[in-house]
């Protein structure tokens, strides 16, 4: 998961949509239903970029047949500490299919919660734009 790894870190958000697959699904860390979609997750992390703060991943973790990855990250949200996980689940062509978030304390997801609620119009728009949500 290297290329996810390497894209995100170097904030390149074209790189990151491009490892999407069409029919990829976001299930967030604060938000009870998945986003199915390519433009929807594309505009949700677009949106986390603009709230983390001095974000970076600490750990990478695969599955023995290298389509699971977890990649293990800490950053600020509303100077609030945050630890989280990306799950990601990679499809045949080598695409993500499937990424999860987790992340603690309950105190920083609520942040997280409250600085991504603001960004939520912004985050539809986006996604209308660049196709199908």
């Amino acid at each position: 998961m290297r290329a996810f790894r390497e894209a995100v870190e170097a904030g390149d958000l074209d790189a990151v949509e491009a490892l999407l697959a069409e029919d990829v699904v976001f299930t967030s860390p604060v938000a009870f239903k998945p986003y199915p979609g390519k433009a929807i997750t594309a505009a949700i992390l677009r949106a986390v970029t603009r709230i983390f703060e001095d974000f970076r991943y600490e750990r990478e973790l695969a599955g023995a047949d290298g389509r699971d990855h977890a990649l293990v990250f800490r950053t600020r949200v509303g100077g609030r500490e945050l630890t989280g996980c990306d799950f990601i689940h990679l499809d045949e062509n080598g695409l993500i299919d499937e990424l999860t978030v987790m992340v603690r304390p309950l105190s920083a997801a609520q942040a997280l919660s409250e600085a991504m609620g603001a960004q939520f119009d912004r985050i539809v728009e986006e996604a209308e734009r660049s196709g199908t949500r």
